[in-house]
């Protein structure tokens, strides 16, 4: 499993770290039923601490994305795609709270936001 941790990005490392592994669920990559690798694996792997990436694994079983059983680790859980899709509506949500904020700032009206928004997914 490829997880990048950067220095750079405002984020704590926990959350990087559970953003990445939802995303490959959520994108398919990750399957139910997938084992991930050990806590204590991928804290060595990414040379960050042990309770740091717990804090991840925790966050992602507590949101619904993982199980663990012990002793053998944690898995991929069954996807609840509504659920999914309704953290994502809100995810989308707040950031279109913080367009809109920063839009009033800087003397945007909705259409002009829609213009970006058409722009940008066209460059896709």
């Amino acid at each position: 499993m490829d997880i990048i941790i950067s220095n750079a990005n405002n984020q704590p490392i926990y959350e990087q770290i559970y953003v990445q592994i939802k995303t490959l669920i959520v994108s398919g990559k990750l399957k139910q039923g997938d084992l991930l690798p050990s806590i204590r694996s991928l804290a060595k792997d990414l040379r960050i601490s042990v309770i740091t990436t717990k804090r991840a694994y925790d966050e992602l079983e507590k949101d619904g994305y993982t199980y663990s059983v012990a002793g053998k680790g944690s898995y991929v859980a069954e996807k609840n795609t509504e659920i999914i899709r309704e953290a994502n509506l809100r995810e989308i949500e707040d950031h279109i709270r913080t367009i809109c904020q920063l839009a009033a700032g800087c003397n945007l009206n909705t259409n002009d936001i829609i213009e970006m928004v058409k722009l940008i997914s066209e460059e896709k």
